[in-house]
């Protein structure tokens, strides 16, 4: 059931002991927003615990309450009056649905989410990030900013408009960053913190890099790495974000064999809808940033997952020869 961010708020108010959850492999607005709404829901007088069913990233550790994010236990938090999933749908939670026993609200800005597992469902597709979602809940309230929740909330907004450089960067979101700076936060602080990289994995992705393939006429770039790839490697974060650069290409593609059988997917365009993509191997995302997982063997799925981006980017490539018909 679809509700407003009002009636978001009052479910919030109405709960006492509240458990907060986001993506496995969790990204700055998936930490951003659940650490921001947690140090709110407390200044409010709330029992709040960020459970996350995946290693949080050390680079995170410069956002206040980083140390207190737990992994879901069976003997803790199953009492819960409300667990509020951030920035994800309810199928990439993990364990913390099975442990957490308590009606869902569902807060998101990815518009595949259709909320069908969900209590609750707000769901804003303007948004830049879950984070600015966050950021106009609390807004609504006329409830102060403490230094801690914006530091928070502006990583979230940071990180998923690439420290403002994407099409998502509206007046909206400048807008609230400006407020949050007003609260103390200190950018250079956070964008320092978060570039960090260790030695090997830098070394791992400079490997990483040697593995870029382009396709379709050059339109398309990628990686696809083999489990046997990614263990003679440091985990190559940030790949992504190389290949999107390359002169010419309209969609920059990461695949990484995490098992037999399971293989991850990235996505990144600069203005093909990979949604479109994602969603025909389950996933989903936004339109120029989206993420699937595919579970066939590795060869199947690069097969699949390039045939997939082919017939995209014919499609778009029919659309505009249309246009310039005209």
């Amino acid at each position: 059931m679809n509700v407003s961010l009002g009636e978001a708020a009052e479910l919030m108010s109405d709960a006492r002991t509240i458990v907060i959850t986001a993506h496995v492999h969790p990204d700055g607005d998936a930490i951003g927003s659940s650490l921001g709404l947690m140090h709110f829901l407390r200044s409010q007088g709330k029992e709040v615990q960020v459970l996350i069913d995946d290693d949080i990233p050390a680079i995170f550790d410069i956002l206040p309450g980083y140390e207190l994010i737990e992994k879901p236990d069976p003997e803790r938090w199953q009492s819960a009056d409300l667990l509020i999933a951030l920035d994800v749908s309810l199928d990439r939670i993990g364990r913390v649905r099975e442990m957490v026993q308590a009606p869902v609200l569902n807060i998101d800005h990815h518009i595949t989410n259709d909320g069908a597992l969900a209590d609750k469902l707000y769901l804003d597709g303007n948004c830049a990030a879950t984070a600015e979602i966050i950021y106009q809940l609390i807004r609504q309230k006329k409830k102060p900013f403490s230094q801690k929740t914006a530091m928070c909330l502006y990583t979230g907004l940071a990180t998923d408009t690439g420290w403002f450089r994407f099409s998502n960067t509206t007046s909206s979101v400048m807008q609230a960053a400006a407020e949050l700076l007003q609260c103390g936060v200190r950018p250079h602080v956070i964008s320092e913190a978060l570039e960090r990289k260790p030695f090997a994995q830098l070394k791992g992705l400079a490997a990483a890099m040697g593995r870029i393939e382009l396709f379709h006429e050059g339109r398309a770039a990628g990686a696809f790495l083999t489990a046997a790839d990614l263990q003679s490697m440091e985990s190559p974060d940030g790949l992504i974000d190389m290949i999107r650069v390359i002169d010419g290409t309209e969609l920059a593609v990461v695949m990484k064999e995490k098992e037999p059988d399971v293989c991850r997917v990235s996505m990144r365009s600069k203005g093909l809808d990979v949604t479109k993509i994602a969603i025909r191997f389950g996933g989903g995302g936004h339109v120029r940033a989206a993420g699937c997982t595919i579970s066939q063997p590795f060869e199947t799925a690069k097969k699949a997952l390039i045939e997939a981006i082919d017939a995209a980017l014919e499609e778009q490539e029919g659309k505009e020869r249309s246009a310039f018909a005209k």
